[in-house]
């Protein structure tokens, strides 16, 4: 059974076919040929952009998509093992993905981490204990990494540059009033890596700093495409050159659960909001964002209204990506390929 639970899982060639096939779902997005099927959404944490793009999407290939919410308009889930339930959940993921597997033809869940104990979520447990479960393919819709965002973020990429390989890409920590996941992190640094470019994760201090799983895989990525992959505490250098700046805020993970402890460490880093001064140290860069962003927070009005700026082009290319994950997970991209 093929999931989509990571790029990691997926060579380098896949995703470039997934993303050529994505390019040209852009020009002829209206297609028939997941008519008949359909994809249970789960939905653990809030969405904007992943609810309407995959839903969308779905519609757009003749399919149907439902919508679930545990807790809300459905039972809530147990994903533990071995669990004796006496809590809030009245249902297991076994009987879930059983039951959606003889409904369904896929599976998608959004399961943010439960920020209590990196150790265990980590190993991200929850959507790895449905693709267990499931006869079916389980799409990521976003753990503890956004595979669809880095998708989207590479094909826009390749839009606005074409070879990405070499390129300088920059992944900044950005400030946020609250530590935040380190999904979309994790993922741009395993993307960008993977399709050769040279890498500098910027950040405040060593305890920013993303897990060794993550920054083991990048190492491993620039050995096989070619790329490079540094880390920088210094603002001015690393951003000197760039050919695309990527922000994200996340938090400090040996301060993982602890917000408050996280908060003193993180009140003294105001100055990593991406601005007009900072954009003008690189080489005319791109720059993008995964969305939400809070405006002179994160990053100024003048970089989200600039010309550069490219999150809406990467938010509308969610919705190509994710339903070339679906034709592909579907054993159909080559009949859209032939068509196109």
């Amino acid at each position: 059974m093929v999931h989509f639970l990571t790029t990691q899982d997926w060579t380098a060639e896949q995703l470039s076919k997934v993303l050529d096939l994505a390019t040209a779902l852009k020009r002829n997005p209206m297609q028939s040929h997941l008519y008949g099927k359909s994809i249970a959404l789960m939905f653990l944490n809030p969405s904007l952009r992943t609810r309407t793009s995959f839903e969308l999407g779905m519609q757009q290939l003749g399919g149907i998509a439902i919508v679930l919410q545990p807790g809300k308009d459905a039972w809530g889930v147990e994903f533990r093992p071995g669990v004796v339930m006496d809590g809030d959940a009245e249902e297991h993921i076994a009987e879930v993905a059983g039951v959606l597997s003889r409904y369904c033809d896929m599976i998608a869940l959004r399961a943010f981490p439960l920020f209590k104990d990196w150790t265990i979520d980590r190993e991200d447990p929850v959507i790895r204990s449905l693709a267990r479960h499931a006869s079916v393919p389980v799409i990521n819709m976003e753990t503890i990494v956004h595979p669809c965002q880095e998708l989207a973020l590479m094909q826009t990429l390749h839009e606005h540059l074409g070879s990405v390989r070499k390129k300088k890409f920059v992944l900044t920590w950005t400030w946020h009033p609250r530590p935040l996941n380190t999904a979309v992190a994790n993922s741009a640094l395993l993307i960008a890596t993977r399709f050769g470019m040279d890498v500098t994760l910027l950040c405040p201090q060593q305890e920013y700093r993303l897990d060794e799983q993550f920054e083991g895989a990048a190492a491993e990525n620039c050995r096989l495409s070619g790329g490079t992959f540094g880390v920088s505490h210094d603002i001015e250098s690393a951003y000197s050159g760039a050919d695309v700046v990527y922000a994200k805020s996340w938090g400090a993970l040996p301060y993982y659960g602890r917000p408050q402890e996280e908060w003193e460490l993180r009140k003294n880093y105001r100055h990593f909001m991406v601005d007009e001064q900072k954009m003008s140290l690189t080489n005319n860069a791109l720059f993008s964002h995964c969305l939400p962003l809070r405006r002179n927070i994160k990053a100024t009005d003048g970089v989200m209204d600039a010309d550069y700026c490219v999150a809406i082009d990467e938010a509308e290319n969610r919705l190509h990506v994710q339903k070339a994950v679906m034709l592909t997970l579907m054993g159909a991209s080559g009949a859209v390929e032939g068509q196109l």
